[in-house]
């Protein structure tokens, strides 16, 4: 029913195959998987309806099964988290809005993923809405596995870009901003992404936000003091795992 058109789903793309680290989803921390420690601060924020793993694997859909999570398989075929969210979405019509939290982002904060809920829905003229973080190391920001953004003054991304920007011409010690891979969408952005074909931009650079942009889709950016960390190798999960028993303990 179209009056019930307006609730909430965090969906946690987690594929098994990752190139870097086979299995992290379910490598386990402190007696939980990955995807354990993502749900449940999923399930933690306010005003949320469904909190869903999206995956392509058994093994993933049964280990979430033993801890009472919600997980739907899909398509193995998918080229990109927002094709595998998307397939879940399509069944679900009461969902309006739709966060694609990691499966790999275990130590993404609660706050955090509020604040991009909360922007999406208080800006009616977003499509889509993200979050940066100032960032002031040199190597980091000539480093092009970290994304850089610029914005507008009113906070809508003007560009993302592995290269460093802007390009300090006449340095003027300006913020420069590092890009969090968290994403919120409304139902209609989210089809309109998973629709589009890539784009020259997205192709050269290798970064999917570049799609919606060249294609006149609006992100709004809200700057966070967070630097999460992500789980893509064996040395970051060692890392999370530190940080999990110093707090535990």
């Amino acid at each position: 029913m179209m009056s019930d058109y307006n609730k909430t789903a965090i969906v946690i793309p987690a594929r098994y195959g990752s190139t870097r680290l086979v299995g992290k989803p379910l490598l386990e921390v402190e007696g939980k998987p990955i995807i354990q420690w993502v749900v449940e601060t999923a399930k933690s924020v306010n005003g949320v309806d469904y909190v869903i793993v999206a995956t392509d694997d058994e093994r993933i859909i049964n280990a979430c099964k033993a801890f009472g999570a919600d997980a739907r398989m899909t398509s193995i075929n998918h080229k990109s988290g927002t094709d595998r969210i998307a397939e879940v979405v399509e069944q679900m019509p009461d969902v309006k809005y739709i966060v694609n939290l990691q499966g790999d982002e275990p130590m993404m904060p609660k706050d955090a993923i509020q604040t991009v809920i909360d922007s999406l829905k208080q800006n009616t003229d977003a499509d889509i809405s993200t979050l940066i973080r100032p960032e002031t190391d040199e190597n980091e920001l000539q480093n092009p596995n970290l994304v850089k953004c610029v914005t507008s003054n009113d906070g809508f991304a003007l560009y993302f870009s592995r290269s460093k920007i802007p390009y300090e011409r006449n340095p003027i010690n300006g913020t420069f901003y590092a890009h969090l891979g968290i994403y919120g969408y409304t139902r209609e952005a989210l089809f309109k992404m998973r629709d589009l074909a890539q784009t020259s931009l997205e192709k050269t650079e290798s970064l999917e936000q570049l799609r919606a942009l060249q294609n006149g889709m609006r992100i709004i950016t809200n700057v966070v003091n967070i630097k999460p960390i992500g789980i893509d190798t064996i040395e970051d999960f060692e890392r999370f795992k530190q940080a999990k028993i110093l707090s535990v303990h």
